[in-house]
């Protein structure tokens, strides 16, 4: 028995607003014509479906589409043009500041020595060394690298230029580093001799357990987290410390890649001018190398095509760099997730960043889809593999019964009346009086009321034979009917395999729910025939390694089927494309097969034919194919037979089938 919570509303729960059987609806023709359920769920995940109220749920590639539109809208709108351009406008501030300064120590130099607060010497000193520190300003290179290289070996005179540039060094390598490492941002806030050492001996132990890796080893993990893990938060294998850093290392790939050259190398050389220690240098050098060797990033980096007017700076711009990376890595995962129809993988908080809250709503929905199917009682795990249950089979037959008579009139679906009630059979609602013979079903009620319009009110109510009223019954009348559906291979090419699969569907969901008495077995025929039940019609495949049509195998099944039944109306419905091509010779181990047929492959199915003639076997064949060689040979099947041979389209052939089958019923029934 199913278990429900229940829990105040406060407004946040999202009400899943889809139906269980409705998906099921959605999946049953790639069901029907695939076979396979794992496909069916890969496309409903990938196309979405459609509510009861006609709403349609996203699928993954509208979420796909969601992602490139948005990477599309990043691209036009910005450009990597000058990504330094904040950084030189801070170099130029700062070098304002100092001659700013420089001026006023000067001025300041002057005021002294003419009031004599100190001496004239030290005050030409003083512009001596103001001259000098205002030529090397002068001969600052233009370019930011150039700048930054000079100003790192340049001593300052005003204080606050010092700071500026102190503050903008730790600005600059917590970007370039943090870009490279989650938690190095605290430890490059100052970065003392202390704070080096500590950096360069975490990236040895990292380099190290990375080689250990690549050979084959089993690196100490644990003890390498237990002592670093302060710069890897929320770092829980060494898979994913790898795939951490790959994916930060592909970042800054791919922006460089996006960059023009001299863009790419103005920045490369701010890299190495900020990590100026030659320890540190090569151990991040081979950092880059252990990772590429591990995994080649190839496919994680990626040149992006920036077209856009507003230029970004190098920081707005690593943020949009992890954003089109982050873009990229959700639409692999959708891609996967569409392959193995588990959406389970994607990265919930990832694409709330990228989409919103809405998209993951939707691929909470998705996520839903299999749980739903589950809980509604349509699908169930065997194992690692999910199966259609019977319930599943049987709403899949109904939807197939539903699409054929929505092609038909409303009042020719379940016209089974009959002009004659007989003896014996299913009581009807009409009732009768009472004769000699008939059984004994009493109308209590109208029994009754005849007694007292007869004798009037008043106790005790006497009965005579006159006033018993009995229900009528209605004629019973059975049919045992074979359906030959031929699986040969021009049934593939010519789209016809689907539609005989639904009518098979559709015909025994009629039968169970209108003529539940009735029998109806399913055989199928190729180059041999059998008998299948009907739960295994959606997962029915056509097979490559088989080929020919044996209708006369099929026609021996189908005999010795209805050889079951003695009584009631029996016949054999055939649906085909093409006249037979193979046939069982006495003798042989295996049927023969010839194409195009032979004359002895026709004479022996024919022989077939009169076999099940004889034995009061009626034949219906309904040809997709208006051939002149299959319209002769069903011709040969109804002058032997005398059933009745139909032409049909694949869109309507169910019409034909199902109609034909509750009109011989209602034939049936009244005569």
């Amino acid at each position: 028995m199913a278990q429900f919570r229940y829990g105040a509303w406060d407004g946040t729960q999202h009400v899943l607003d889809l139906d269980a059987e409705a998906l099921l609806d959605a999946m049953s023709d790639d069901l029907l014509e695939e076979g396979d359920l794992l496909r069916a769920l890969q496309r409903l995940f990938r196309q979405g479906a459609q509510n009861q109220d006609g709403n349609r749920m996203p699928g993954l590639q509208d979420l796909m589409q969601q992602l490139r539109q948005r990477r599309q809208q990043q691209l036009q709108r910005s450009n990597l043009n000058d990504t330094l351009k904040d950084v030189r406008e801070k170099l130029q501030e700062i070098q304002k500041t100092e001659r700013s300064g420089i001026d006023n120590k000067l001025n300041e130099g002057r005021e002294k020595a003419r009031t004599g607060d100190i001496p004239e010497q030290l005050q030409k000193t003083m512009e001596r060394m103001a001259q000098e520190h205002q030529r090397q300003l002068d001969e600052l290179p233009s370019d930011v690298p150039g700048q930054i290289q000079g100003l790192q070996n340049y001593d300052f005179m005003d204080p606050n230029a010092r700071q500026m540039f102190q503050e903008l060094m730790e600005q600059l390598r917590q970007q370039i580093m943090q870009q490279q490492f989650q938690g190095l941002q605290q430890a490059l806030q100052s970065m003392t001799p202390e704070d080096l050492q500590n950096v360069k001996e975490m990236l040895k132990d990292l380099n190290q357990m990375l080689e250990d890796k690549a050979r084959g080893g089993e690196p100490d993990f644990q003890g390498f987290m237990d002592k670093w893990g302060q710069f890897f938060p929320g770092v829980n294998s060494l898979d994913e410390l790898i795939e951490q850093l790959q994916q930060r290392q592909a970042q800054m790939q791919s922006m460089l890649d996006s960059m023009s050259r001299e863009q790419r190398d103005e920045l490369m050389q701010l890299m190495q001018s900020l990590v100026q220690d030659p320890g540190l240098r090569n151990e991040l050098a081979s950092l880059m190398q252990n990772l590429e060797e591990l995994r080649p990033m190839d496919d994680l980096r990626r040149r992006y095509p920036f077209r856009g007017e507003d230029s970004m700076n190098l920081e707005e711009a690593m943020q949009v760099m992890q954003d089109l990376q982050e873009m990229d890595r959700l639409e692999r995962q959708m891609r996967e997730a569409i392959d193995t129809a588990d959406p389970t993988a994607i990265d919930r908080e990832m694409l709330e960043r990228q989409l919103g809250e809405d998209a993951r709503d939707q691929l909470d929905q998705l996520d839903q889809i299999t749980r739903m199917l589950e809980e509604a009682g349509l699908v169930e795990r065997r194992g690692d593999q999910l199966e259609l249950t019977p319930r599943a089979i049987r709403k899949i037959g109904q939807k197939a019964l539903r699409d054929i008579f929505q092609h038909l009139a409303r009042d020719r679906f379940g016209n089974h009346e009959a002009d004659h009630r007989g003896r014996g059979g299913d009581r009807s609602d009409d009732t009768k009086a009472y004769e000699f013979g008939d059984p004994f079903l009493l109308d209590l009620r109208g029994t009754l009321q005849n007694s007292l319009v007869r004798n009037g009110p008043g106790t005790p109510v006497r009965l005579a034979a006159q006033d018993f009223e009995v229900y009528k019954t209605e004629q019973m009348n059975q049919a045992s009917t074979v359906l030959l559906l031929d699986l040969s291979r021009s049934m593939i090419y010519r789209g016809c395999f689907l539609a005989a699969k639904k009518v098979a569907l559709a015909l025994h969901s009629l039968i169970k729910s209108q003529f539940p008495r009735d029998n109806l077995y399913l055989v199928t025929f190729s180059l041999y025939a059998r008998q299948i039940q009907p739960q295994q019609l959606t997962a029915l495949r056509w097979s490559e390694w088989e080929y020919g049509t044996n209708l006369q195998d099929g026609l021996m099944h189908a005999r010795k089927l209805l050889a079951r039944h003695k009584g009631g109306t029996r016949q054999i419905v055939v649906i085909t494309d093409g006249e037979p091509t193979a046939y069982w010779e006495p003798g042989h181990s295996t049927p023969v097969f010839s194409y195009p047929p032979t004359p002895r492959t026709l004479q022996q199915t024919l022989l077939e034919v009169g076999r099940c003639t004889r034995e009061g076997l009626r034949i219906n064949t309904f040809m997709l194919e208006r051939s002149y060689g299959l319209m002769r040979f069903v011709d040969d099947i109804t002058r032997i037979n005398r059933g009745r041979a139909f032409f049909a389209d694949p869109e309507r052939l169910g019409d034909y089938i199902l109609v034909d089958y509750l009109q011989q019923k209602s034939k049936r029934i009244a005569s």
